[in-house]
């Protein structure tokens, strides 16, 4: 999804995954993958299959130091249709095949460090950072062994 510009939100514009802080009512961080991904996309998981839990990761650069990002996996057979939460300008699927390609692969530099990132571009996209980390690690899974 691309995130909604807004002051103070280091992500502000971004291109992300649904997520969030795990609130005192959930009852695990799944719970929290599962509501947030419905209160951003307007998609419920539950009657989905979960896959499992990707190892935690940390953000490099923007943002407070000290998040843990804990990412879910999940499995459809039904076509799920993004709906943009208050928090999302834009949502789209992004075709793993053809990431895992290379067709997508580029880099993005950072304005606030001058830095450049391994990068996927896909219809106007910018995928880097956090995200394109976490899309890394799915691709990895999925990835046929030798």
């Amino acid at each position: 999804m691309k995130r909604v510009e807004r002051a103070g939100d280091p992500w502000s514009g971004h291109i992300s995954l649904p997520g969030g802080g795990y609130q005192a009512e959930d009852v695990d961080l799944l719970v929290t993958a599962i509501r947030e991904t419905r209160e951003e996309l307007g998609i419920d998981l539950h009657g989905t299959r979960v896959l499992g839990s990707l190892p935690p990761l940390h953000p490099r650069i923007a943002g407070p130091s000290g998040i843990e990002v804990t990412p879910f996996v999940f499995a459809s057979e039904a076509v799920l249709e993004p709906v943009c939460g208050p928090e999302a300008l834009a949502a789209f699927w992004l075709p793993l095949d053809l990431a895992a390609s290379g067709a997508l692969d580029g880099t993005y530099t950072y304005p606030a460090t001058d830095t450049a990132f391994p990068a996927w571009t896909y219809e106007g996209y910018v995928i880097w950072g956090l995200t394109r980390r976490i899309l890394d690690q799915v691709l990895a899974l999925a990835a046929p062994s030798d």
